[in-house]
């Protein structure tokens, strides 16, 4: 069944979404913030950064609330995690109540520690917001390359609702109810990427990074597990296989700021380079607070953010971690 669907941010993944539901028979608007990110699309039915990927005709570019919410069977929010909620004050009035708004951003609010979902429940009283999560590299999705995601919330009709509609066109999309697992995993997958950035960065090897990525999922779990995820989730597609995507692609964005990072250059001087939001930054200040209230034991964690915020030498806390005591693996 076609329905009408509202994409709330052009960013990259935004502009990728909108198309994808355009593909699969849907009738979509795209709104961006202001005439500075949308006057250039209309222009050119094309975004700098996806140069290969035509915004088609049928999909309506507007930064009019009114003229992008109005009449919406689904709304996918695709505003990074820090700055949602002051998008979403302005947008909130305009959301049909009816909605189901489903979140794509992979983070937690810096000054309250929630994750999208509880952001939106707060400012959206009444719809139902769901999740949608996993490997999703915005330049092979704009290719039209498969993927799988998993759609996750507490409202099993709201979630088969969003697995129909968007599992099409070469997504694969499954449905959990472990919404909190599912944001969880989303979130702290770019922190170890940022790792395996560095990783990558200081040429440490193939041995090395996969080590990596298997203590990153036991970390990812375990905070995961004490906010009230469950732990299948971590080693399904919003754990492992986000992780494999976000750690090994070159278009990976906190994996390309850990490499340069790992190069040499400072958490500023590698965020300046950046032409995109890169959210593993705060998010690792987020999960390193987590961390301390729910008295999880996060060494990667750790080491990251002495490098982002401490200035140490990342193989400095590359030896860090080697030196600590070893004992039996725990996942």
């Amino acid at each position: 069944m076609a329905e009408r669907i509202a994409v709330i941010g052009c960013g990259q993944f935004g502009i990728v979404l909108a198309c994808h539901a355009a593909r699969a028979g849907h009738a979509v608007s795209l709104w961006g913030r202001n005439a500075e990110e949308v006057a250039p699309l209309l222009a050119t039915r094309r975004s700098p950064r996806l140069p290969s990927l035509e915004i088609a005709p049928s999909i309506s570019i507007t930064q009019d609330s009114r003229q992008a919410l109005g009449g919406a069977d689904l709304v996918l929010s695709a505003i990074p995690s820090q700055y949602a909620r002051s998008v979403w004050r302005v947008l909130t009035d305009d959301c049909p109540r009816s909605a189901v708004i489903v979140s794509v951003a992979k983070g937690f609010e810096m000054e309250t520690l929630l994750r999208p979902s509880e952001v939106l429940h707060e400012l959206c009283i009444g719809s139902e917001v769901v999740t949608l999560s996993g490997p999703t590299i915005a330049t092979e999705v704009a290719r039209g390359l498969p993927t799988a995601l998993i759609a996750a919330g507490d409202e099993e009709g709201s979630v088969a609702r969003v697995q129909n509609a968007l599992g099409r066109e070469g997504w694969r999309v499954y449905c959990s109810s472990d919404q909190v697992g599912v944001e969880a995993a989303g979130a702290i997958k770019n922190v170890i990427a940022l790792a395996a950035g560095m990783v990558d960065g200081m040429e440490l090897g193939m041995n090395a990074k996969a080590t990596l990525l298997a203590r990153g999922v036991a970390e990812m779990s375990r905070l995961g597990i004490a906010l009230g995820g469950r732990r299948e989730t971590f080693f399904g597609i919003a754990g492992v296989g986000d992780l494999a995507t976000t750690c090994f692609s070159a278009d990976g964005r906190n994996r390309t700021l850990g490499e340069r990072i790992g190069r040499g250059a400072t958490c500023a001087e590698a965020l300046r380079s950046m032409d995109s939001v890169v959210e593993g930054v705060d998010t690792c200040k987020v999960v390193a607070q987590l961390a301390d209230r729910m008295g999880v034991e996060m060494p990667i964690t750790r080491a990251v953010h002495a490098v982002l915020f401490a200035g140490m030498d990342p193989r400095t806390a590359l030896r860090s971690l080697m030196s600590r005591a070893s004992g039996e693996e725990r996942l």
